[in-house]
């Protein structure tokens, strides 16, 4: 959920009304926790915690160039201002090179007491991934991408559905229930669709009939 709490109130208290629906959210303050606890946020993470919502703080791992010691600054910031249980890291890296690194990253994060940890490198990685991360976003992109997207590879059928994720933009009003649907069919459990476009599509929840209990609708 990257929109500001005192910008939008509303888009955070419906998160937590409808909490059933939700596999977690993402707390971006500033791509990242920002230099400072920010009240709003810990208000609104503070509800949508005692709503029973998983939350997640967001790290940038700059496609693993990004020094560890950095990335986990991040998340402790986040689990000591937001009380965030899990780790959403954003622009990971897929190829085999950097698996060292991220598992190395992610037995850290764990060890930090982050409970969940998901790698968003947003297209399918390398198989060995799967050891590093609890769920793996698959796909990230606008409908028209995914529409065309090609099959999951032949290694994705040997884990479970709960442990893919796909993030799909710009999707048309009314069709958000169809990518949601979409990404079942395509293996993956997780995921979310929203209309939205441009720099930030995320600052707004889907529509509610894009929404069910496997489904991710607060990133």
């Amino acid at each position: 959920m990257y929109v500001h709490p005192a910008v939008d109130p509303g888009a955070w208290e419906r998160l937590a009304r409808h909490a059933d629906l939700l596999y977690g959210v993402i707390l971006n303050v500033a791509d990242g926790p920002g230099d400072t606890r920010e009240p709003s946020f810990a208000a609104a993470a503070r509800d949508l915690r005692a709503a029973g919502v998983r939350l997640f703080g967001y790290a940038d791992t700059d496609y693993g160039r990004r020094p560890r010691r950095e990335v986990i600054a991040d998340l402790e910031r986040h689990r000591d201002w937001y009380g965030t249980e899990g780790c959403f890291l954003d622009q990971a890296a897929a190829d085999a090179s950097c698996l060292r690194h991220y598992r190395r990253l992610a037995r850290t994060a764990r060890a930090r007491g982050m409970e969940t940890v998901v790698l968003n490198p947003g297209v399918h990685p390398a198989p060995g991934y799967t050891r590093a991360a609890d769920v793996l976003v698959t796909f990230e992109g606008d409908w028209d991408a995914y529409r065309n997207a090609p099959s999951p590879p032949r290694w994705t059928a040997s884990y479970p559905p709960e442990r893919f994720c796909h993030l799909v933009h710009g999707v048309p009003q009314g069709l958000c229930g169809v990518a949601v649907r979409t990404a079942r069919l395509r293996g993956a459990a997780v995921s979310c669709a929203v209309p939205g476009h441009g720099a930030n599509p995320w600052a707004q929840p889907p529509p509610l009939a894009a929404a069910g209990p496997a489904t991710d609708t607060g990133s």
